[in-house]
């Protein structure tokens, strides 16, 4: 049997760590600063399923173009609750994403069931989108103070669904007046 040895490496002691020691290593999320990610997670994972529940049960004039923004809000929610998951294992914080836990966490109101006309669709999907950034308001600045990354993040997510909420709401406004 041949016999190994072990070299020094230039400046270090040679000796490697597992994969399991070096995951554990580096920032670690304080209880509140997981609560608060697992705060937003549940709102983007809600909102992804009631867009999805919009998706295919809206109707009415302009249906086309609901249903393919939908499309793209429920898209990029779907992103944006992995990269929070993702950022929350990073931390060593556990997300969940379990149907009962977002059920019983979620900051938005339950979706109607049937068939939506397209002007109410439009208003309901605005709400749980503005709904979604006042969950992430709330928590930013508790977020922030401990961990400036995931407020980046979070940062990225407010700016994209402000967008959509005034993208999706402009589907019922009408023409401000200008005041003379």
């Amino acid at each position: 049997m041949a016999e190994t040895t072990k070299r020094n490496a230039r400046g270090g002691t040679g000796a490697k760590e597992t994969r399991r020691q070096n995951a554990e290593r580096g920032f670690t999320a304080s209880k509140s600063l997981a609560d608060n990610l697992q705060k937003v997670l549940v709102d983007l994972l809600e909102l992804q399923m009631q867009g999805k529940q919009a998706h295919w049960n809206v109707v009415g004039t302009n249906f086309r173009d609901t249903h393919r923004q939908l499309d793209d809000i429920i898209d990029s929610t779907r992103e944006f609750s992995d990269t929070v998951a993702e950022r929350m294992r990073a931390l060593h914080a556990v997300p969940d994403g379990r149907s009962d836990t977002v059920a019983e966490t979620t900051t938005l109101s339950e979706y109607p069931q049937g068939e939506i006309d397209t002007s109410e669709t439009v208003d309901l999907i605005t709400d749980r989108l503005e709904a979604t950034v006042g969950t992430i308001r709330d928590v930013h600045d508790a977020v922030d103070e401990e961990d400036p990354t995931s407020a980046d993040i979070l940062h990225a997510v407010i700016e994209q669904l402000e967008q959509y909420a005034w993208m999706v709401s402009a589907e019922n406004r009408t023409p401000a007046r200008a005041k003379s």
